[in-house]
């Protein structure tokens, strides 16, 4: 019998993907995260870094350019987004405040070994109809600064400036809602097509975040599987173009394209700077919702197919990277749980961030260090529960008591069980301090784990941030005032 023979690169190649499948973790190609920071007890940047980098993950966009995360970052060959906070645009419209930001926070890092920025976010989604026009005339004098500072420390070819921006800075009009009609904000559009003139020539991208989450966030009308990618039974039709639309990412993106066409840059690179699905804080924020959203996108993106206006290749940032518990919650409790990664750095749900379905658990956070095993609980001997009210607010106002709004993981808690979750977060983010599970004599530390359910009772990983304790004195302040307000409520 002849021996069959096969050609040895078939080999070597069947043996290169086994050893890729066995011992390494893949990305969708240019799959990037957001990495924010605004929590009580953060990871060590370090410790983040190497998460990152043994799931395969390749590109981080940053909310700022603090030292110790652009330190971790050095030597990693992580590609790297840098940010300036919409708080410090009006200051970029000196050049001179420009050229140093440049000089501190991105050519000081420009060396052999160093961290390799690809990008200057230039103020976070500045536009936003909510914030009544606050840096309108700073955003575009700031962009203009940071990319010469840039091109005279001859980092300008490598190095682009961008503005992140929210998708509500274009629209389509109400009496034709489809995105083939697409067009900047009217209020806005002037500026926008300045900016977009600006990013062509200095062949830098537009970044918009898109989120499907927040067209169902307050909309019980929004048809729910709209904004998923697992198909709708009633795809929007835009008649101008007899395109189908199946879910609300296409659409909002489509909607981008034929603004930018409609300026005359319809070819503009366009990068998604976040998306993303929260996993509690709302009805609709939860691991499976977030699972089934993930499931979507990520195949949509391995597979290079792009939107029906823009087929092909699209550069993500996912949003985000860890949930972030001193987060403002102004636009809504899900703020504070984007992460695909706990607090702790712990995966919530296994995902394949090659897109390739082959879902598993995400590598944590190696070697983290946690408080003792250690709650904060409702005292059931408490005598005088008239201020529990007081005490549980006051809990809730100093740590993160999202978890216990409508339709959240620990909705279902009893009366006690909600004071007893109110006490433990402040517990936890005051480090455990014994002074801070009292609460007028109605909470009591115990070493039994108090979780119940899907609510999960924390312990907070030993690596305190910043305190926002006023204990003691806050204490007193609320004693005194409740008195007060009682005396004068009698007296009424």
């Amino acid at each position: 019998m002849e021996r069959m023979s096969f050609p040895r690169w078939v080999l070597l190649l069947g043996l290169l993907g086994y050893f890729l499948l066995l011992f390494g973790f893949d990305c969708v190609e240019g799959l990037g995260v957001n990495w924010g920071t605004q929590a009580t007890h953060k990871l060590p940047p370090k410790t983040v870094v190497q998460m990152l980098k043994d799931n395969g993950i390749q590109k981080v966009k940053l909310f700022d350019a603090e030292e110790s995360t652009m330190f971790a970052l050095a030597g990693s060959g992580l590609e790297v987004m840098v940010a300036i906070p919409n708080d410090q645009l009006a200051v970029m419209n000196s050049y001179e405040r420009a050229q140093n930001w440049v000089k501190r926070n991105v050519t000081r890092y420009n060396f052999n070994g160093g961290v390799n920025i690809k990008y200057v976010a230039v103020g976070n989604e500045p536009f936003l109809s909510s914030y009544n026009g606050s840096f309108l005339n700073v955003t575009f004098p700031a962009l203009q600064n940071i990319q010469r500072a840039l091109n005279e420390a001859g980092v300008g070819d490598s190095i682009k400036a961008t503005v992140p921006l929210n998708a509500d800075v274009y629209n389509s009009p109400e009496n034709n809602p489809v995105p083939s009609a697409g067009r900047f904000r009217s209020d806005i559009n002037q500026l926008m097509t300045q900016i977009v003139q600006f990013l062509d020539a200095n062949k830098a991208p537009f970044t918009v975040n898109i989120y499907p989450f927040l067209s169902l966030y307050g909309n019980d009308n929004f048809p729910f599987d709209y904004a998923f990618f697992d198909g709708v039974s009633n795809p929007i039709v835009d008649a101008a173009t007899g395109i189908q639309y199946t879910n609300v990412f296409d659409a909002n993106f489509d909607t981008l394209v034929a603004a930018l066409r409609a300026a005359g840059y319809g070819d503009m690179t366009i990068l998604v700077g976040e998306v993303g699905w929260p996993t509690d804080g709302d009805k609709n924020a939860n691991n499976g919702n977030a699972y089934r959203f993930y499931n979507g996108l990520l195949p949509r993106l391995a597979s290079n197919r792009g939107t029906p206006l823009r087929p092909g290749y699209i550069e993500v940032y996912l949003f985000g990277l860890i949930d972030e518990d001193a987060k403002s919650i102004a636009p809504g409790s899900f703020e504070r749980h984007w992460g695909i990664f706990r607090y702790d750095g712990q995966p919530k749900f296994a995902l394949d961030l090659s897109g390739q379905g082959q879902n598993k658990l995400l590598v944590p956070a190696q070697n983290v260090q946690y408080l003792p095993n250690k709650w904060c609980t409702f005292n059931p001997n408490a005598k005088d529960l008239s201020k529990l009210a007081d005490n549980i607010n006051y809990a809730c106002t100093f740590s993160d008591c999202t978890a216990l709004g409508y339709g959240s993981s620990c909705n279902n808690l009893d009366a006690n069980g909600n004071a007893s979750y109110a006490f433990n977060m402040y517990y936890q983010i005051q480090n455990q301090d014994d002074m801070a599970c009292d609460f007028q004599g109605l909470a009591t530390v115990t070493t039994q784990n108090i979780s119940q359910g899907t609510c999960s009772f924390i312990i907070q990983i030993a690596s305190p941030a910043f305190s926002i304790r006023p204990s003691l004195i806050a204490l007193v302040f609320l004693t005194v005032f409740t008195f007060v307000a009682t005396n004068l409520h009698t007296s009424l």
